[in-house]
């Protein structure tokens, strides 16, 4: 499935969309003309995975994709739900919106919206640089920048590979591309996100357990490896395209 079939399938734009100091995709979590109604009483949806449970397999197996979506995202979509509840102003805003503007959201509801809505943003974007049909090499410009940026991409797998067995506990490694256009390999804890210090996700690396724990247990590098064999570098291609020419604009 390339980029556009994976954004029409969730019912997404692909344009971007300033968020303070940061760019947003518009939106990878924006619901369906379907969801109209269930969203006036539940603003945030989960969206549905852009291919089966098995399609990822034998990298990420069925079960482990069914209990990460189903489960995990859904509960954060429910309780960032649960957070908004009451409070308008932040329930009509996009969810990256919201993680990428943490200040103006009132202090009580900060830690909530951080968590619950970073976890909601991260993984929304999660399930689209993921392909059965994936492994490879980045595309056209990202292809070139990450040449530049890194060495090589050999170089850049294994520095992404290095930051993601660095996570202590639970979090993400992240490729990223500055308001200056700089592509930066970082990491971040929980459901933190880039987006908060005003960065573009270009990739993103799951690494809590519950991403890959039923399969590979505590063998994290060898999951990490695997994850190479199903980078959707079509869609993050064609993403850091979008993101790139934003910020030139």
């Amino acid at each position: 499935m390339n980029r556009r079939s994976a954004l029409k399938s969730l019912g997404l734009t692909a344009g971007l969309v300033a968020a303070g100091n940061a760019f947003e995709i518009n939106s990878w979590s924006q619901t369906t003309p379907a969801q109209t109604a269930a969203s006036a009483a539940a603003p945030f949806t989960l969206p549905p995975l852009p291919y089966a449970y098995d399609a990822l397999e034998p990298y990420i197996d069925a079960t482990t994709m069914h209990l990460h979506h189903d489960k995990h995202h859904a509960s954060y979509v429910d309780k960032l739900n649960a957070a908004v509840a009451g409070h308008p102003d932040l329930a009509s805003k996009g969810v990256d919106e919201l993680v990428a503007n943490l200040n103006a959201v009132p202090e009580e509801l900060r830690t909530a919206i951080r968590n619950q809505g970073g976890g909601h943003a991260n993984h929304s974007f999660w399930w689209l640089i993921l392909s059965a049909n994936g492994g490879a090499a980045p595309k056209g410009e990202l292809g070139k920048d990450i040449d530049g940026a890194f060495g090589s991409f050999e170089k850049f797998q294994d520095q992404l590979s290095k930051a993601a067995g660095s996570v202590f506990g639970s979090g993400w490694a992240w490729l990223t591309l500055s308001r200056e256009g700089t592509l930066k390999i970082e990491t971040s804890a929980n459901q933190d996100s880039p987006l908060s210090s005003a960065r573009t996700p270009i990739l993103g690396l799951d690494v809590w357990e519950h991403a890959y724990y039923l399969k590979y247990q505590n063998r994290r590098p060898e999951y990490v490896s695997a994850f190479f064999h199903i980078v959707n570098w079509e869609f993050v291609s064609g993403h850091y395209a979008d993101a790139k020419a934003q910020h030139k604009g």
